[in-house]
């Protein structure tokens, strides 16, 4: 009788250990399947779109949010109308003012604010120097700075003193060859934007 109970006890607990030994290794097995289902590192750096919200940058003006995509990083902010107006006056200090690289500018952003009609106070451009490489540094304010006595806001390269403007155009007489690329971008809604898709029955 002794010997019943003690191999019915232990025909239990071997039971017991076993089922949750079993259930720790389905656990385990089940994460990669449950990952699976999200976009790899290795995806998204090859290109798959991401969504950005930018709600907040209404409400804190001279606000620019960087978001990577495709192992880069891409800048959006919003540009007030004075920025916006003064962007013609300066094509004729410009490289390519009319944004005629198809390289650097998608046929739906090729405007004087390089963005989509109907948005244009909102700038969605990849934040890298076309001359080396470096990321330059924002400088949206329309005041007199060191590297330019009549500036109307834009980017700076602090590396080989390229200049930008506020739609991303290069001036003349530096180092970088080209305007900043603008990437394939669409508005899902007022405060969202995908980037790494064009608009719908964009070229």
């Amino acid at each position: 009788m002794a010997n019943h109970e003690v191999n019915t006890g232990r025909r239990r607990f071997l039971t017991a250990t076993t089922a949750a030994v079993g259930a720790i290794g389905a656990g385990f097995a089940a994460v990669p399947f449950i990952t699976s289902f999200k976009p790899s590192a290795r995806a998204q750096t090859a290109g798959a779109p991401v969504s950005v919200n930018i709600a907040k940058i209404d409400n804190e003006p001279g606000m620019r949010i960087i978001q990577q995509w495709r192992g880069k990083p891409v800048w959006v902010f919003k540009r007030t109308p004075e920025q916006l107006a003064a962007l013609p006056s300066l094509d004729g200090s410009l490289r390519d003012p009319k944004s005629d690289n198809p390289d650097q500018t998608p046929a739906f952003a090729k405007n004087e604010a390089r963005t989509i009609k109907g948005k244009e106070n909102i700038a969605v451009i990849v934040g890298i120097c076309t001359h080396l490489g470096c990321s330059p540094t924002f400088v949206p304010e329309m005041l007199p700075q060191p590297f330019d006595a009549e500036w109307k806001g834009g980017f700076y390269c602090p590396c080989h003193q390229s200049r930008f403007d506020l739609a991303g155009r290069v001036y003349q007489g530096v180092p970088a060859p080209s305007n900043l690329e603008v990437p394939p971008y669409h508005f899902a809604d007022d405060n969202t934007v995908v980037i790494g898709v064009a608009p719908e029955g964009a070229a």
